[in-house]
Protein backbone atom coordinates (compact mmCIF):
# COMPACT_ATOMS: atom_id res chain seq x y z
CA UNK A 1 0.00 0.00 0.00
CA UNK A 2 1.44 3.34 -1.05
CA UNK A 3 1.66 6.16 1.47
CA UNK A 4 -0.90 8.88 1.01
CA UNK A 5 0.11 12.52 0.90
CA UNK A 6 -1.49 12.92 4.33
CA UNK A 7 0.58 10.08 5.73
CA UNK A 8 3.75 11.55 4.24
CA UNK A 9 2.96 14.86 5.93
CA UNK A 10 2.40 13.19 9.29
CA UNK A 11 5.63 11.21 8.97
CA UNK A 12 7.63 14.31 8.06
CA UNK A 13 6.24 16.25 11.02
CA UNK A 14 6.82 13.37 13.41
CA UNK A 15 10.41 13.07 12.22
CA UNK A 16 10.86 16.79 12.76
CA UNK A 17 9.29 16.58 16.23
CA UNK A 18 11.50 13.64 17.20
CA UNK A 19 14.56 15.59 16.09
CA UNK A 20 13.42 18.64 18.09
CA UNK A 21 13.04 16.37 21.12
CA UNK A 22 16.51 14.87 20.62
CA UNK A 23 18.01 18.37 20.36
CA UNK A 24 16.05 19.70 23.33
CA UNK A 25 14.19 22.25 21.22
CA UNK A 26 11.19 22.64 23.51
CA UNK A 27 10.26 25.97 21.95
CA UNK A 28 9.66 24.36 18.55
CA UNK A 29 7.64 21.55 20.09
CA UNK A 30 5.44 23.98 22.00
CA UNK A 31 4.97 25.97 18.81
CA UNK A 32 3.51 22.81 17.22
CA UNK A 33 1.20 22.35 20.25
CA UNK A 34 3.08 19.39 21.73
CA UNK A 35 2.49 19.28 25.47
CA UNK A 36 4.18 17.21 28.15
CA UNK A 37 2.08 14.10 27.44
CA UNK A 38 2.65 14.28 23.69
CA UNK A 39 6.39 14.71 24.25
CA UNK A 40 6.44 11.60 26.44
CA UNK A 41 4.81 9.63 23.63
CA UNK A 42 7.28 11.03 21.09
CA UNK A 43 10.16 9.71 23.16
CA UNK A 44 8.78 6.18 22.75
CA UNK A 45 8.58 6.27 18.93
CA UNK A 46 10.91 4.10 16.88
CA UNK A 47 11.54 3.60 13.17
CA UNK A 48 8.93 0.88 12.95
CA UNK A 49 6.31 3.27 14.36
CA UNK A 50 7.21 5.88 11.74
CA UNK A 51 6.89 3.23 9.05
CA UNK A 52 3.43 2.35 10.35
CA UNK A 53 2.46 6.03 10.37
CA UNK A 54 3.40 6.24 6.70
CA UNK A 55 0.63 3.73 5.91
CA UNK A 56 -2.13 5.73 7.60
CA UNK A 57 -4.81 7.51 5.60
CA UNK A 58 -5.57 10.24 8.12
CA UNK A 59 -3.56 12.92 9.85
CA UNK A 60 -3.67 14.76 13.15
CA UNK A 61 -2.28 18.07 11.95
CA UNK A 62 -3.69 21.53 11.51
CA UNK A 63 -1.63 23.35 8.87
CA UNK A 64 -1.75 27.12 8.59
CA UNK A 65 0.26 29.46 6.40
CA UNK A 66 2.12 32.27 8.14
CA UNK A 67 2.07 34.93 5.42
CA UNK A 68 4.52 37.18 7.27
CA UNK A 69 7.11 34.42 6.94
CA UNK A 70 5.97 32.98 3.61
CA UNK A 71 6.46 36.07 1.43
CA UNK A 72 9.96 37.00 2.68
CA UNK A 73 10.89 33.33 2.22
CA UNK A 74 9.60 33.34 -1.37
CA UNK A 75 11.43 36.61 -2.07
CA UNK A 76 14.66 35.11 -0.72
CA UNK A 77 14.27 31.99 -2.85
CA UNK A 78 13.61 34.12 -5.92
CA UNK A 79 16.77 36.17 -5.30
CA UNK A 80 18.79 33.00 -4.81
CA UNK A 81 17.36 31.49 -8.00
CA UNK A 82 18.16 34.62 -9.99
CA UNK A 83 21.67 34.80 -8.52
CA UNK A 84 22.34 31.17 -9.42
CA UNK A 85 21.06 31.81 -12.94
CA UNK A 86 23.43 34.76 -13.30
CA UNK A 87 26.34 32.70 -11.99
CA UNK A 88 25.61 30.00 -14.56
CA UNK A 89 25.43 32.53 -17.40
CA UNK A 90 28.64 34.26 -16.31
CA UNK A 91 30.55 31.01 -15.95
CA UNK A 92 29.39 29.84 -19.37
CA UNK A 93 30.93 32.95 -20.97
CA UNK A 94 34.20 32.45 -19.07
CA UNK A 95 33.86 34.96 -16.22
CA UNK A 96 37.17 35.30 -14.34
CA UNK A 97 37.46 34.29 -10.71
CA UNK A 98 37.95 37.87 -9.48
CA UNK A 99 34.63 38.94 -11.02
CA UNK A 100 32.74 36.04 -9.44
CA UNK A 101 34.41 36.66 -6.10
CA UNK A 102 33.53 40.36 -6.19
CA UNK A 103 29.90 39.87 -7.21
CA UNK A 104 28.98 36.69 -5.34
CA UNK A 105 31.72 36.09 -2.77
CA UNK A 106 32.68 32.77 -4.36
CA UNK A 107 35.70 30.91 -3.08
CA UNK A 108 38.23 29.54 -5.56
CA UNK A 109 36.98 26.05 -4.76
CA UNK A 110 33.35 26.95 -5.52
CA UNK A 111 34.43 28.78 -8.67
CA UNK A 112 36.26 25.70 -9.90
CA UNK A 113 33.24 23.52 -9.08
CA UNK A 114 30.92 25.76 -11.10
CA UNK A 115 33.30 25.80 -14.07
CA UNK A 116 33.27 22.02 -14.11
CA UNK A 117 29.50 21.86 -13.59
CA UNK A 118 28.70 24.23 -16.43
CA UNK A 119 31.50 23.06 -18.75
CA UNK A 120 33.17 26.48 -18.95
CA UNK A 121 35.82 27.03 -21.63
CA UNK A 122 39.37 26.18 -20.68
CA UNK A 123 41.17 29.09 -19.01
CA UNK A 124 44.72 27.75 -19.23
CA UNK A 125 47.50 30.22 -19.91
CA UNK A 126 47.58 34.00 -20.06
CA UNK A 127 44.52 35.49 -21.77
CA UNK A 128 45.40 37.65 -24.80
CA UNK A 129 45.37 41.38 -24.22
CA UNK A 130 42.48 43.20 -25.92
CA UNK A 131 43.41 44.87 -29.19
CA UNK A 132 42.83 48.56 -29.82
CA UNK A 133 39.47 48.11 -31.51
CA UNK A 134 38.19 45.99 -28.63
CA UNK A 135 39.47 48.47 -26.04
CA UNK A 136 37.71 51.34 -27.82
CA UNK A 137 34.44 49.42 -28.06
CA UNK A 138 34.48 48.44 -24.39
CA UNK A 139 35.52 51.97 -23.40
CA UNK A 140 32.58 53.56 -25.19
CA UNK A 141 30.06 51.08 -23.78
CA UNK A 142 31.51 51.25 -20.25
CA UNK A 143 31.64 55.04 -20.28
CA UNK A 144 27.97 55.27 -21.29
CA UNK A 145 26.91 52.76 -18.64
CA UNK A 146 28.85 54.53 -15.88
CA UNK A 147 27.31 57.85 -16.88
CA UNK A 148 23.80 56.40 -17.06
CA UNK A 149 24.01 54.68 -13.68
CA UNK A 150 26.13 57.29 -11.94
CA UNK A 151 28.36 54.58 -10.49
CA UNK A 152 31.44 52.62 -11.46
CA UNK A 153 30.26 49.66 -9.36
CA UNK A 154 28.78 47.44 -12.04
CA UNK A 155 26.65 44.38 -11.43
CA UNK A 156 26.46 41.02 -13.14
CA UNK A 157 23.89 42.24 -15.67
CA UNK A 158 26.16 45.18 -16.56
CA UNK A 159 29.12 42.96 -17.35
CA UNK A 160 26.97 40.61 -19.40
CA UNK A 161 25.56 43.59 -21.29
CA UNK A 162 29.04 44.94 -22.03
CA UNK A 163 30.11 41.51 -23.24
CA UNK A 164 27.05 41.19 -25.50
CA UNK A 165 27.22 44.79 -26.75
CA UNK A 166 30.90 44.82 -27.67
CA UNK A 167 31.54 41.19 -28.52
CA UNK A 168 34.59 41.30 -26.25
CA UNK A 169 35.36 38.33 -24.05
CA UNK A 170 34.22 38.73 -20.47
CA UNK A 171 37.80 38.45 -19.21
CA UNK A 172 38.80 41.38 -21.41
CA UNK A 173 35.76 43.38 -20.28
CA UNK A 174 36.64 42.74 -16.64
CA UNK A 175 40.33 43.56 -17.05
CA UNK A 176 39.71 46.81 -18.89
CA UNK A 177 36.87 48.13 -16.72
CA UNK A 178 38.70 47.29 -13.51
CA UNK A 179 41.75 49.24 -14.63
CA UNK A 180 39.62 52.22 -15.66
CA UNK A 181 37.41 52.15 -12.56
CA UNK A 182 40.48 52.22 -10.31
CA UNK A 183 41.51 55.54 -11.83
CA UNK A 184 39.58 57.87 -9.49
CA UNK A 185 39.93 60.98 -11.62
CA UNK A 186 38.90 59.13 -14.75
CA UNK A 187 35.96 57.25 -13.28
CA UNK A 188 34.52 60.24 -11.43
CA UNK A 189 34.37 62.33 -14.59
CA UNK A 190 34.27 60.10 -17.66
CA UNK A 191 34.54 62.54 -20.56
CA UNK A 192 37.42 61.22 -22.62
CA UNK A 193 36.52 60.00 -26.08
CA UNK A 194 39.29 57.42 -26.15
CA UNK A 195 40.39 54.88 -23.55
CA UNK A 196 43.62 55.59 -21.69
CA UNK A 197 46.72 53.86 -22.98
CA UNK A 198 47.11 51.07 -20.47
CA UNK A 199 48.72 47.68 -20.20
CA UNK A 200 46.04 45.29 -19.05
CA UNK A 201 46.86 42.80 -16.35
CA UNK A 202 45.58 39.29 -16.69
CA UNK A 203 42.92 37.69 -14.46
CA UNK A 204 42.40 34.13 -13.41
Amino acid sequence: MHATKEAELVTAVLLYAVRCLAEGDQHALRGMNFGAKEIDVLSELNLADLSRAARLQAHCLEIRLDRQVFWPLMAHLRREREAEGLQKTLIEVDAPFELMQRLFGLSSREYTRLRRLFAAPSALGRPPEPDEATSHAVWAAWKQRVQDEGSRDLGAEDYLALHAQTGAGLRAVWQLTQRWSQDDELSENVKATRPPDTNVTDGQ
